[in-house]
């Protein structure tokens, strides 16, 4: 069994799949994979690309320096050692802040970020889900947010500042790319959300004034009744 299991690795490819779509291609590997897959693995690999629907693929391409990207979303994973004493500092700044941090709400391409001490706290792994490219990510947290960054990363070993030239080196050569990684909505930013969210608040304010309006003929009543039950049903996750 062969360690190259992406379309992109296949040693030797047979010169009649040059033209093969990355779909097409995926599905072929996988079932190679499946074949010498034990029964239940391979059951679990059919099934999968039976059941894979393009319409919510991710482009599964690099984020640019380090890190993977998945459609308009990317991955930042990175461990580091902490200082002596540093572990005890983060946590009483998570504590104070009950491990919220609301002012990244300032970086408009974070998704998230998340900060696990192990080791007996002698080292850290912190990861985050943004949109875009590494180095626009990187300069966001420079310009927006520079002092929670400094608060956090002085107690980490090395660190050089958020402003220094040398920061993103720092950052890179601790980061580890994903080796899986799944998106449910790899197309969807956090200016999206954002913006949906404002959209819903608004259709259901116009809602809410249409119903009290007596004026409002049967017809139109009856169509923001359908949009009103349409909206706020909830949807299970059903391609």
């Amino acid at each position: 069994m062969t360690d190259n299991t992406t379309p992109e690795n296949t040693p030797e490819k047979d010169p009649r799949l040059s033209d093969e779509s990355r779909l097409a291609a995926l599905i072929r590997v996988a079932s190679e994979v499946a074949e010498d897959a034990p029964k239940l693995a391979g059951i679990a690999i059919r099934g999968w690309i039976k059941d894979h629907n393009t319409l919510y693929d991710g482009t599964s391409q690099s984020a640019g320096r380090a890190g993977r990207q998945s459609g308009n979303v990317s991955e930042l994973t990175a461990i580091a050692t902490i200082k002596p004493g540093g572990a005890a500092r983060l946590r009483r700044i998570f504590e104070l802040t009950h491990g919220n941090f609301d002012g990244a709400q300032k970086v408009s391409t974070l998704h998230d970020m998340r900060f696990v001490l192990f080791d007996n706290d002698t080292r850290i792994l912190f990861a985050t889900a943004y949109d875009g490219d590494w180095d626009a990510y990187i300069n966001d947290f420079a310009t927006k947010i520079p002092g929670l960054m400094d608060l956090l990363f002085a107690n980490i070993e090395g660190w050089p500042g958020i402003a220094d030239p040398t920061v993103k080196d720092f950052i890179a050569n601790h980061q580890i790319d994903a080796s899986g990684w799944f998106v449910a909505n790899p197309q969807v930013t956090v200016v999206d959300v954002r913006r949906f969210q404002r959209m819903e608040a608004a259709v259901e304010a116009f809602l809410d004034t249409m119903s009290e309006n007596p004026e409002v003929d049967a017809t139109t009543r009856a169509a923001l009744r359908k949009l009103q039950d349409q909206i706020s049903m909830p949807v299970g996750v059903d391609y």
